[in-house]
């Protein structure tokens, strides 16, 4: 299975940090560009921005000659949305808003082929090298990572249950919605909301399995890390992208204005 092995999952499971960049902008240009600057991973994502399967895939080829892996969240837990993103090549999914382990062992049944699972089989397709993988049906879900993101207090009161479930590769402490969920909306400097994402991270991992988080503030990114999270994006393209013209225009604003 060399042709398809999942680095970024056995990093993770091993405990190795991989920083990541979360994507929103759709062009594949940008994808591009953005793979070859060097992030253990990269996140593709569907929820929150136009993107479908078909901006994905291109997405997917783009990054196909860089060593970042691609982390793909789908617009909602869609077991025929997963299984299509997971036959145009995507190893690595995250599932936003899982909040029950029903929900979890649903995501967990569509990454597989039966007798385990639902996936649908499909005989020549992008993820097993359009028929070169032999063995393809039989290994697939070795090299798929499946990962919840918990982000509201029911996914919390809920939490050892789902990370305790087999068949969940990685759990990810999502700050943005569950500063809402928590009376907090925006604010995940909040007392509670760090408190939470801290107990979060730490009750993943005493389940043995990796713990995620994304932020864009130095101070909850170390204190994500201290607890231990193991996949960690530290920036958002469209923000990064925002904050340097908007940097560059101040300082010409600055020296010739």
């Amino acid at each position: 299975m060399e042709k398809i092995a999942n680095g970024f999952k056995r990093a993770i499971q091993a405990g190795q940090q991989q920083i990541g960049l979360w994507s929103t902008v759709r062009d594949v240009a940008a994808t591009e560009m953005l793979a070859g600057v060097g992030y253990d991973w990269m996140l593709l994502d569907c929820e929150h921005t136009p993107n479908d399967v078909v901006s994905v895939l291109h997405m997917l080829q783009a990054m196909s000659a860089y060593e970042t892996h691609p982390v793909v969240r789908p617009i909602q837990l869609d077991s025929g949305e997963i299984k299509r993103l997971l036959d145009i090549g995507a190893q690595t999914l995250l599932i936003p808003y899982v909040q029950t382990v029903e929900e979890a062992q649903l995501a967990v049944d569509a990454v597989d082929y039966a007798p385990r699972g639902f996936r649908g089989m499909g005989g020549s397709t992008r993820a097993n090298k359009f028929g070169q993988v032999k063995d393809y049906f039989s290994r697939a879900r070795e090299e798929v990572c499946l990962l919840v993101q918990i982000e509201t207090q029911k996914g919390l009161d809920n939490l050892d249950e789902i990370a305790a479930l087999d068949g969940i590769d990685g759990v990810f402490i999502g700050p943005a919605d569950l500063s809402a969920s928590l009376g907090h909306a925006g604010n995940a400097r909040h007392p509670d909301v760090r408190a939470a994402i801290v107990d979060g991270i730490k009750r993943v991992r005493a389940h043995g399995k990796p713990a995620g988080f994304l932020s864009l503030d130095p101070e909850l990114t170390a204190m994500a890390v201290e607890a231990g999270s193991v996949f960690t994006a530290v920036d958002l393209d469209m923000i990064a992208m925002q904050r340097t013209v908007r940097d560059s225009l101040a300082a010409a604003r600055k020296a010739y204005g």
